[in-house]
């Protein structure tokens, strides 16, 4: 089963929690066991997973990327203006992939996916497969 979703972004960065919108894609699915892969067809955003239980672990996650790769660089040379957030998408990945037993994601207590936009506002769009 593949599911292709859309979401718009309000940040340039920002760490949007998907978790919801996967854990309904594996219980349409009916797959009781498996894998869900979560896909991001774009270079300046990513798939992550991380706790999603105290919001300043985002906030934290996202000044640091900042200070490892600063919106502007004396030395990039990326016409479109972009390189932080091409880094950023790079250093993130652009998948996840989460074993499904009983019907259920095996994610850690503390545990969410999350969407990661790094040349915010826009419209994005990640798949969902179920297998």
């Amino acid at each position: 089963m593949l599911k292709k979703k859309r979401l718009t972004t309000t940040n340039r960065d920002s760490m949007v929690d998907i978790t919801r919108e996967v854990e309904t894609v594996v219980k349409d699915s009916n797959i009781k066991e498996g894998q869900v892969v979560i896909y991001c067809p774009h270079t300046t955003a990513g798939i992550t997973i991380n706790e999603n239980a105290d919001p300043d672990v985002k906030e934290d996650m996202l000044m640091s990327f900042q200070e490892v790769y600063p919106w502007e660089h004396q030395q990039y040379k990326h016409a479109e203006g972009n390189t932080a957030a091409h880094l950023k998408a790079s250093t993130v990945g652009s998948s996840q992939t989460v074993i499904v037993s009983e019907g259920k994601l095996i994610l850690g207590q503390w545990q969410g996916i999350y969407f990661c936009e790094f040349d915010g506002s826009r419209a994005r769009t990640y798949y969902i497969k179920v297998s």
